[in-house]
């Protein structure tokens, strides 16, 4: 997609007291700036190397996981909680304006398809009620505006498109 390094580097640049100071504008920029990126992820990841595999997925059986909490004294709450990027696309700081509404329709009519316990409400971000956007920050589904961070690394530069 062509990210250059000052990509990489941005929002470090522009904010000296960030904790890493870098963002991957596209999976290619993880290969590219690979001297750059493998030690920050080996350290932040706590010795996780360049040369190490994730191990194999294993979500078990859900039918014989039981109630891990039966008594309710120890479990308060749990969140799940998922971000993913779509083949084909570079990663937020290199978006187009219009690559945010093709992926958003990409997603919102995959979703619309869903039915049963896979069934859930789709927010778009353009139109929504102020109570409604409070609503979903509160129940931390939402970020908030305003992330110093995120905006130096053009993460964020047609929020809420």
């Amino acid at each position: 997609f062509g990210s250059t390094l000052l990509d990489v580097i941005q929002s470090g640049v522009e904010n000296l007291d960030s904790g890493v100071g870098i963002y991957a504008p596209d999976a290619d920029s993880y290969t590219v700036f690979a001297d750059l990126f493998d030690p920050i992820i080996e350290d932040y990841h706590g010795g996780f190397k360049k040369t190490d595999k994730h191990p194999p997925k294993d979500f078990g059986d859900v039918d014989s996981l039981g109630n891990l909490d039966p008594a309710g004294e120890f479990i308060v709450s749990t969140r799940v909680r998922c971000g993913r990027s779509l083949e084909g696309y570079p990663f937020n700081p290199c978006l187009t304006e219009a690559q945010y509404k093709e992926m958003e329709e990409k997603v919102s009519s995959t979703l619309s398809g869903l039915e049963g316990e896979l069934k859930g409400t789709f927010y778009p971000l353009t139109g929504m009620s102020k109570e409604v956007q409070q609503k979903l920050i509160d129940d931390h589904f939402l970020f908030k505006e305003g992330d110093r961070f995120l905006q130096a690394a053009n993460a964020c530069r047609f929020w809420p498109t």
